[in-house]
Order: C-alpha cells, then sequence, then structure tokens
C-alpha cells in the first residue's frame, strides 16, 4: 500500500471549508464586514439585536422587524425555574464557562422538540438559548457571591437587562452602550475555531443544542476565546504604570507573548480594537479605572514602538479586557460574556449550514507505518 502524498494544512491553515454571506475577513487590510457593512459603521449605529438580525436573515430589519425580533428576545429572557435550581445547585467553585456550556445543553430537556432541525425551530431555539445565557451566568455569579438572584427586565435592552441582572442595579448610558459595542465587536468572524465546531456538528444533522455547547468548548480555550482573560492577567501583574516599561522590554527580550497583541488571521491592525479603545478610555474614566486605561494605553505605545514594524498590533482582546473589568465583570467572566457575544453568529452559521447541508469530514494526513506484523502478547 503506498502512502497518502496529499500535503496536509496544520490549523487547516489556507483551506476553505465553507461558504458564508455572514461576514468578511481582511487580515491583510484590516477589514471586518457583517454582510458587507463595515464594523465600524455598525459598532457606531447599530445594537445588537439588529446586527444578530442581520446576520441571520443577510439584510438589516425594517423598524416593524426589529421591533417584533427585540420583542421575540426579550420575552425569552427568563429561566425555567428547575433550571436555575439546578444552576444553584452547582458547586460555587465551578468555572462559569463549565456552568455555561452545562446549563445550554441542559435546556434542551425543557424544550419539547429539542431535535427539531427546521429552519423556524433552530430559529426559535436560538433566540430562546441567546436570550436565556445572561440569565444562566447572572445565576450563577451571584450565588457564587452570596447574592441575591436579579429577575431579569424585559423593558431593558439586551445589554442593560444582561448588566442588571449581573450588578443588581441599572447601568449607565455609557456602561450600556459599551457592552453593546463589545457584544457587536465579538458577535462573528469568519471560520474561527468555534464557529467551525459549531458548524460541523450541525453538518452530522445533530440539534441545535449540541451545537452551541460544543462551540462554547472550542471557545473556552486560552487560544480562542481565554486570551481576554491573559490580557487581564498582564495587567495585573505589571501593577503599576512605572512597571509598564520594564515589564514589556522584559517579556519581548525572553521572546515571551505579550498578551493582546498579534492575531492569526489580522496582521494590520485589528478595526474591532481600534473602535473599542475609545469605549475602554471613557469608561475608565467614569469608573475610577484611568489608571488601567492609561497602563494599556502606553503597552501599546510601547509595542507599537518595539514590534509595530512586524505586523503586531493590538487585538480585540486587548481593550476588551479593560472594558469587562469596567463594567464590573469578574475575570473568569470574561471568556463567558465572548461566548453570549458570539452566540449570534454561532447560530447563523448552524442556519447558513442548512443550507444545502453536507457532512464536513476532512481527510487525515496519516504518517504512521504500513504493513506492520501482529506480534503475539507473549513475544512482546
Amino acid at each position: 500500500m503506498s502512502p497518502d502524498t496529499s500535503t496536509a494544512s496544520r490549523g487547516l491553515e489556507g483551506v476553505i471549508a465553507a461558504e458564508s454571506r455572514m461576514s468578511f475577513v481582511d487580515g491583510v487590510n484590516g477589514v471586518l464586514e457583517y454582510v458587507g457593512i463595515p464594523i465600524a459603521a455598525l459598532a457606531e449605529n447599530s445594537t445588537f439585536e439588529e446586527t444578530v438580525f442581520l446576520l441571520w436573515n443577510g439584510r438589516l430589519p425594517k423598524r416593524p422587524e426589529l421591533d417584533s425580533f427585540v420583542r421575540e428576545i426579550r420575552a425569552e429572557y427568563a429561566l425555567p425555574q428547575s433550571l436555575i435550581g439546578i444552576v444553584t445547585s452547582f458547586p460555587k467553585t465551578a468555572e462559569p464557562m463549565h456552568v455555561l456550556r452545562t446549563a445550554v445543553s441542559a435546556l434542551s430537556l425543557w424544550d419539547p422538540k429539542p431535535d427539531a432541525i427546521e429552519p423556524e425551530s433552530v430559529r426559535a431555539k436560538g433566540i430562546s438559548m441567546m436570550a436565556k445565557m445572561p440569565a444562566i451566568l447572572t445565576t450563577f455569579d451571584r450565588y457564587r457571591k452570596g447574592l441575591a438572584r436579579t429577575n431579569p427586565d424585559s423593558t431593558l435592552s439586551f445589554a442593560g437587562n444582561l448588566l442588571f441582572m449581573l450588578n443588581g442595579q441599572r447601568p449607565t448610558e455609557t456602561m450600556e452602550r459599551a457592552l453593546d459595542v463589545c457584544l457587536i465587536l465579538h458577535t462573528d468572524h469568519g471560520l474561527n475555531a468555534s464557529t467551525f465546531t459549531a458548524r460541523v456538528i450541525a453538518s452530522t444533522l445533530s440539534d441545535v443544542y449540541s451545537a452551541i455547547s460544543g462551540a462554547i468548548g472550542a471557545l473556552r480555550g486560552p487560544l480562542h476565546g481565554g486570551a481576554n482573560e491573559g490580557v487581564m492577567h498582564m495587567l495585573n501583574e505589571i501593577g503599576s504604570l512605572d512597571n509598564v516599561e520594564p515589564f514589556i522590554r522584559g517579556r519581548l527580550e525572553k521572546h515571551e507573548k505579550v498578551m493582546g497583541f498579534g492575531h492569526r488571521v489580522y496582521k494590520t491592525r485589528d478595526p474591532r480594537a481600534m473602535f473599542l479603545k475609545g469605549f475602554a478610555r471613557k469608561l475608565a474614566e467614569q469608573t475610577g479605572n484611568s489608571k488601567l486605561y492609561e497602563m494599556s494605553r502606553r503597552i501599546e505605545d510601547l509595542m507599537d514602538k518595539e514590534v509595530g514594524s512586524r505586523g503586531i498590533y493590538p487585538n480585540v482582546d486587548f481593550y476588551s479586557a479593560t472594558t469587562y473589568h469596567c463594567i464590573g465583570l469578574q475575570l473568569d467572566l470574561f471568556t463567558p460574556m465572548f461566548a453570549i457575544s458570539r452566540i449570534g453568529g454561532w447560530l447563523g452559521h448552524v442556519i447558513e449550514q442548512q443550507h444545502g447541508n453536507r457532512l464536513i469530514r476532512p481527510k487525515a494526513d496519516y504518517i504512521g507505518p504500513h504493513d506492520q506484523p501482529y506480534v503475539p502478547i507473549d513475544q512482546r
């Protein structure tokens, strides 16, 4: 038997595995578009709810359509009482991403037809999952802190309701808008690892709960969704403005990674990071975290001077870490917040995968031996 001579692509680098009308990413020129609309235009003018409608439908909604979509989402904010009991029975030391993945999967148990995958059913299940994820996360977070659970408020936007349930009080306008922008910026980003996972599972004609649970599992990895936690760990380790330069130079001299810089796709400035920077500054000023922002700015200036010529710039995680901290998120809630942002994109890709679906089944490049003899166990 002759070995397969096909060449493997490590990490599927450069391999086109799907066609999509949702997001366009040009890493060389620093472009990100959702259905052709530049990300800056959406971050400036849109809302998370409208952006999800855009991704799912391939167009912006008219006013009555958006109002109807928002009502559908708000009607699904609350968790089943039994699921609240389950979430508040978890160990308080549990990692929030594990809680989120488990509870999202458990939502299927309250669905009378969990395996239904026709488009309207997937859409309805998607709205329910997306709407309930903030309640799952905030219910657990307040439970582990010994705080009373905050019931969702259906008069608030998706971002406003999330912050209300998290902190037990209505957010400021700047805080709500900053989170809304974070949600928009993170909603979709091409065929990233977690999105690919969702599409692979959907391609088997499995249920949408399995697809989203799998995507959450993929996002949890530190090479994917966990990067913004690493940024905050780094800022905490630096500790002061005076320590920025020696810390960063020490990392560079040792050829160690500086968290929040560089991207697998972008070879120039990440357009999401540039937009988020302004919100991070405004929030830091309003919440008494100006030192945190100033540290971030100094790190960016130093990195730009030292490695900017090599195409190593801040990515979206760099300033989202400051933003998340300022809106009251504990460090281990950063990645779950990313998951809540990304579910709009995941569900859009699941819907898209179902149109002309074909089972995703790539080959592996076998590099092992051939025609090996079987050696009886007493002769080994």
